[in-house]
């Protein structure tokens, strides 16, 4: 399979549907929903959990059960503290960074619709240029254009709505994807293609495939603790991203060696089970898939975690997706690697074969 050939002309407009929806920690339900109409016609069943997980499901009768993951959430802001004269202050929900806040639009989220907001910041005439102040999450604040705290409770803002950002998706020089909430809605887009290229190219699969966006990634995994316990499946594949360190300020003794439009990234950690990891990289080399390698020490950081300790253990890898300024509204990736991971995890899975037996002890 030719990687060039993957992306078509429905799959980028569902990329761009996909990513310019707001789906914030805890409230993913609306992108859920966008992923699940697009994955629909290559899937048997969906398999929906409480706090909104969404899994597509290949062959679920099969006894021996296949786990392809990404996350659906992204980082937000709430709600935590209006002012008598209508500012707001806010808390976050999820790796909110702070520092690229002022000047920032946003969106809060109430049960009347969308209100427009701005991070307000003081004038550069105005501050201390001897001792400048830096954005703190304790002096950022919102102004939606009230005067009052009346004035902004009866727009619908009270404490605990959630705040997201509008950026949208845009295309860079051809090839560079850009918007906020790649990461890691970028997973799910990928990990629907997979589907959807195994029902176009006609594979049959002697295992179930368990195709699962989960929910709660940003603050501690929680949607796939929940669901792998659920599904309780024999093999996990996970995608997240991962950085680009090839940029400005960034130490590569301390990241690693990694850069956008060099392939998939292949992770090396405790939890990468090493049978399941070396089948990826023989994938990798077999089909002449470029790819790239990170130690991530202790844990990864990822919804591999979650899976690879659940129900006794579960043989669990990590593919990740190369990503320029994480948690910023201007998340950048580059197509090649996007089609690259699709086709590592499609190939990867035609190798699993039923009930592999991933054991050190046969």
């Amino acid at each position: 399979m030719n990687a060039k050939n993957i992306l078509n002309d429905a799959s980028l407009i569902f990329l761009e549907q996909y990513l310019n929806n707001a789906s914030p920690t805890g409230y993913e339900s609306e992108g859920q929903k966008i992923w699940m109409n697009y994955l629909k016609p290559y899937v048997d069943e969906f398999i929906t959990d409480i706090y909104g997980t969404a899994v597509g499901v290949i062959n679920p009768e099969a006894p021996f059960k296949v786990v392809i993951e990404g996350h659906s959430d992204e980082i937000s802001w709430y709600v935590n503290y209006i002012t008598d004269d209508g500012l707001i202050y806010v808390i976050r929900n999820g790796g909110s960074d702070h520092q690229i806040a002022p000047s920032k639009r946003v969106l809060i989220h109430t049960k009347k619709g969308i209100v427009k907001g701005v991070f307000g910041w003081p004038a550069i005439h105005t501050r201390n240029r001897g001792k400048e102040e830096l954005a703190k999450v304790e002096n950022i604040f919102i102004d939606c254009g009230c005067t009052s705290k009346q004035e902004v409770e009866e727009l619908g803002v009270h404490v605990g709505c959630v705040i997201t950002y509008p950026d949208g998706f845009e295309i860079l020089n051809s090839n560079k994807f850009v918007c906020r909430a790649i990461d890691n809605r970028m997973g799910g887009f990928m990990i629907a293609e997979v589907a959807r290229l195994l029902k176009e190219n006609k594979k049959e699969l002697p295992f179930g495939l368990y195709i699962v966006n989960s929910v709660q990634e940003e603050i501690g995994l929680r949607g796939a603790e929940m669901i792998t316990q659920r599904i309780q499946p024999n093999v996990a594949i996970v995608t997240d991203v991962c950085h680009d360190t090839s940029t400005p300020m960034i130490d590569k003794k301390i990241e690693g060696d990694l850069k956008m439009g060099r392939g998939p990234v292949i992770a090396y950690a405790p939890a990468v089970q090493n049978k399941l990891r070396d089948l990826i990289v023989g994938t990798a080399e077999e089909n002449q898939i470029p790819f790239q390698r990170n130690a991530t020490s202790r844990v990864t950081g990822t919804d591999t975690d979650a899976f690879a300790y659940s129900n006794g253990g579960v043989a669990s890898a990590l593919i990740s997706l190369p990503l320029r300024y994480m948690h910023t509204t201007v998340e950048m990736v580059h197509r090649e690697d996007v089609e690259h991971v699709i086709q590592l995890i499609y190939e990867s899975l035609l190798k699993i074969e039923n009930n592999h037996n991933f054991s050190y002890f046969k």
